[in-house]
């Protein structure tokens, strides 16, 4: 049978990452040893094709970064929330950043005027009442409709490179917390995450404040989370936010318990030394902070072969204080 299948894969001329696509056919044959029911079937089928083609409308746009916007639907255009998501995504349309929301009206529509269309990305949910496709964004090859909310946020989160929030309702919350909560433990990748508050407002300030009255108080959080986000009214302050973390930090991965920090340009001996005594809290007992070339193990990224690497035997705790790390890199 594995014969059978790596013939398969040969004969569809499949050349690539033959070992994960053999993987994959061998769950679908042994789910269905496993005689699932019409529903669980329905479900793992669709899941799978909402994944296929949202990379598909993804990938000739990999290059470019991106920022997803969360908001409420039932933001009116006479507010000022509505023009401050308008007037962000057109700043961050300068800065050569597209734009990512849920594909609906209020907050959604806002920030979707304000990148165009031809800079717009909609990931739009099927339900009976509220999410119908803004006028920006309909009809575009790039709106996606998706059945399930998990395959929806997910390519929210997996496609961007920033995350802002305007005043929202249970769904923006839940995206909130689900992208701090993915930064706070590592399981997604590190990147700003802006609070954005109308000119004067008090929303996020009220969320904050929140935050730290019940759960840093009752240490249920560290202090250093609240550094994986910032909170502020003015969009010029959050564009700056977003477009500065990319200054000199490029991206990051762990090669073993390493990590491995690629830059755009190579910090000078005295930043590390630097580095190594300001964030010595979340550096192993006797680790390291030095530059490096490429690992062996990241021959499989080859693009980013060129960037210099800052390496770091971080705790893989502290994701926060991380955050804090991509400043002060971002000054060099």
């Amino acid at each position: 049978m594995d014969k059978r299948i790596r013939e398969l894969l040969r004969d569809w001329g499949v050349e690539g990452h033959s070992q994960d696509f053999f993987e994959m056919v061998v769950s679908v044959l042994k789910l269905a040893q496993q005689k699932p029911s019409t529903a669980d079937l329905r479900l793992f089928n669709n899941s799978l094709k909402e994944m296929r083609y949202a990379h598909k409308i993804f990938t000739p746009f990999d290059n470019v970064k991106k920022v997803t916007v969360f908001g409420s639907a039932r933001t009116y255009p006479t507010t000022a929330e509505y023009k401050a998501a308008h007037d962000f995504t057109e700043l961050m349309t300068k800065n050569n950043f597209m734009t990512i929301t849920g594909g609906g009206g209020g907050i959604m529509g806002a920030a979707q005027a304000g990148a165009g269309r031809e800079h717009s990305f909609g990931l739009n949910i099927r339900l009976p009442f509220e999410q119908k496709p803004n006028p920006t964004i309909d009809g575009d090859p790039k709106l996606i409709n998706f059945r399930y909310f998990f395959t929806r946020k997910l390519n929210f989160v997996r496609q961007t490179h920033a995350i802002a929030l305007f005043p929202g309702g249970f769904g923006t919350m839940d995206e909130g917390f689900e992208a701090l909560t993915l930064l706070q433990t590592g399981k997604g990748r590190l990147m700003p995450v802006v609070f954005i508050d109308a000119p004067g407002g008090n929303f996020w300030r009220t969320f904050e404040h929140y935050l730290r009255e019940h759960l840093l108080r009752d240490g249920w959080i560290s202090p250093w989370d609240f550094d994986l986000f910032k909170i502020t009214d003015d969009v010029e302050d959050a564009c700056h936010e977003i477009v500065h973390f990319y200054h000199n930090f490029h991206s990051y991965r762990f090669v073993g318990d390493l990590l491995v920090v690629r830059v755009l340009r190579a910090l000078p001996e005295e930043a590390l030394v630097s580095l190594k005594h300001d964030f010595a809290d979340i550096i192993v007992p006797d680790g390291r902070v030095y530059m490096s070339e490429p690992h062996p193990a990241e021959a499989n990224e080859p693009e980013l072969a060129h960037l210099p690497r800052l390496c770091v035997d971080f705790d893989r705790i502290s994701f926060g204080r991380f955050r804090k790390m991509v400043d002060r890199i971002n000054e060099y």
